[in-house]
């Protein structure tokens, strides 16, 4: 038989994938074999880094190897975001997905380059948790009434920080404005943490936050907590009102933590990171250290995960436009 150099070529390209094939499974199959990343997109010390170290520690632990977390907190989590969906969809880099980044960023800053929700593969929703309106003790303010009472009476005179642009804490304050119908003036920072810190030494007056990055905080009394964002009253502190109960009826807010990677990450591997993760959030220790910390257990399915984040996108995009909120 005749060997014509085109068939000669046909011959070698296959050899070549059936040499690369089995290497490129068995790559798979070994899965991981170094240490993986977590990307936070905020500054360490909030709520959603709080989260993120506690499950991280669990994944690594049922995988064999670290799951790493590097803290992003630029341009309201837009960089860390922006730094993900580039990785290698290889399932070494991981994403701590929540509200801000994911779902209201796109609409609010004008130069985000990334869609989230295309740009991402969904793993599973870690947990929910409401957030808290708080107020250093040396406030005069000992109730949201007379909070929102005061900002009323006085427009733009109050400062409210915030974990970032785009944040759970700044959306959750932006809906509270418009229900309670007041202006305060925005301080975004790069995380929970750095917030509450400028909010004890007395430089903003108020401040809506996650459970988890305020908890103690509140138990030591050096934070007083006026209301919490959910339709009902928080487990961990009984006494403190809703803002529904408060005199806003239809008000609620919550923040959502989960973990996405890069789209095109293969399935069995995505599979694994999920597995973990849900595996992690539903072992008694976990669940336990996350409702103390204010935050729902979850564990949903990747397809569950990405319809909840598109309602989200849909409902807080409509709120975007009528605060007339944009950033460059």
């Amino acid at each position: 038989m005749t060997i014509t150099r085109r068939h000669l070529c046909s011959l070698i390209a296959a050899a070549a994938a059936s040499t690369c094939l089995p290497e490129f499974a068995q790559a798979q199959a070994a899965f991981p074999d170094k240490p993986m990343k977590l990307l936070v997109p905020y500054a360490a010390g909030g709520g959603t880094d709080a989260i993120a170290r506690l499950v991280a520690q669990g994944v690594g632990e049922r995988l064999g190897q670290s799951l790493v977390v590097e803290n992003n907190g630029s341009a309201g989590g837009n960089l860390a975001t922006a730094q993900a969906a580039s990785a290698a969809p290889d399932g070494y880099t991981v994403l701590m997905a929540n509200q801000g980044p994911m779902v209201v960023n796109p609409h609010l800053f004008k130069n985000v380059r990334v869609d989230p929700l295309t740009a991402f593969d969904p793993l599973t929703l870690i947990s929910a948790a409401p957030l808290v309106v708080v107020v250093a003790p040396t406030s005069p303010h000992k109730t949201l009434a007379e909070l929102v009472g005061h900002a009323q009476k006085n427009p733009g005179k109050l400062t409210y920080g915030s974990a970032g642009n785009g944040s759970a804490s700044h959306l959750a304050t932006i809906l509270l404005a418009q229900t309670a119908q007041f202006e305060a003036v925005h301080v975004p920072y790069r995380g929970a943490g750095p917030a509450l810190t400028d909010l004890l030494a007395g430089n903003s007056d108020f401040m809506i936050t996650t459970v988890p990055s305020v908890l103690g905080l509140i138990e030591g009394g050096k934070v007083r907590a006026l209301a919490v964002t959910g339709k009902a009253r928080a487990k961990l502190f009984p006494e403190v009102p809703s803002v529904s109960e408060s005199g806003w009826p239809d008000y609620e807010a919550t923040a959502w933590y989960g973990f996405v990677v890069p789209k095109g990450t293969p399935k069995d591997i995505a599979a694994r990171l999920r597995q973990a993760t849900v595996e992690t959030i539903n072992s008694p220790l976990i669940r336990e250290r996350l409702q103390n910390e204010g935050a729902e257990p979850i564990g949903n399915r990747p397809e569950e995960f990405a319809a909840m984040m598109d309602a989200e996108s849909r409902r807080w995009v409509g709120i975007i436009k009528q605060a007339r909120l944009a950033i460059n």
